[in-house]
């Protein structure tokens, strides 16, 4: 995918009146790249638009101004950005109740060093491959970025309906399979092809 440039990030004036039906556009887009894995892990499938329209959050809500500022952004979010043949998510650990976050969080540990990450299609499997410094040996971040890089059998099976597509998290008892569905993977199938 294209990298994200300063021509792509709208000023403030004219973000403020078009953020609301942009915002309602990525809602309905984030929906559809949005797969939960069970009731404490989703995955936030990412593209070109999700990440901008993060950047052009971030610039409103800190209101950066200055063109080196913006480009920092841009640099953090085009780090995030699926390279061709790749699938990139935000994969978020949702713990809502402070009494037992710790005991999830601690449960969680390592989920981002091996393979306890799965994307299946058809037959083969490959492994989600995590940013790093989300985690050390006594904490672990909710919030970590990992990408999935499909083989090109695997492509070919994205656009089977016949073929069975699923994601998986297999970890310290955390064991989940979950199909992906059909808009997703029509939304993948933009992401590895463009």
């Amino acid at each position: 995918m294209q990298r994200l440039a300063q021509s792509d990030v709208l000023g403030p004036d004219e973000y403020e009146r078009q953020r609301e039906p942009y915002r309602r556009s990525i809602i309905e887009l984030k929906r559809r790249r949005r797969i939960s894995l069970g009731d404490k892990i989703t995955l936030v499938f990412e593209n070109r638009e999700t990440l901008r329209f993060q950047v052009q959050e971030m610039i409103r809500v800190e209101r950066i101004v200055d063109p080196q500022k913006i480009q920092d952004e841009l640099d953090v979010y085009n780090a995030l950005m699926p390279a061709p043949g790749e699938l990139s998510a935000t994969l978020l650990i949702e713990l809502t109740e402070s009494d037992t976050m710790k005991q999830w969080l601690d449960r969680f540990m390592g989920l981002d060093h091996g393979e306890k990450v799965g994307l299946r299609a058809g037959s083969e499997l490959v492994y989600g491959e995590f940013e790093g410094g989300h985690s050390h040996e006594t904490k672990i971040s909710a919030v970590h970025f990992v990408r999935f890089r499909p083989t090109p059998a695997m492509i070919t099976a994205l656009a089977d309906p016949a073929v069975r597509v699923a994601l998986s998290v297999h970890h310290a008892g955390y064991d989940v399979e979950v199909e992906v569905p059909w808009t997703m993977r029509q939304e993948w199938l933009a992401d590895v092809r463009v």
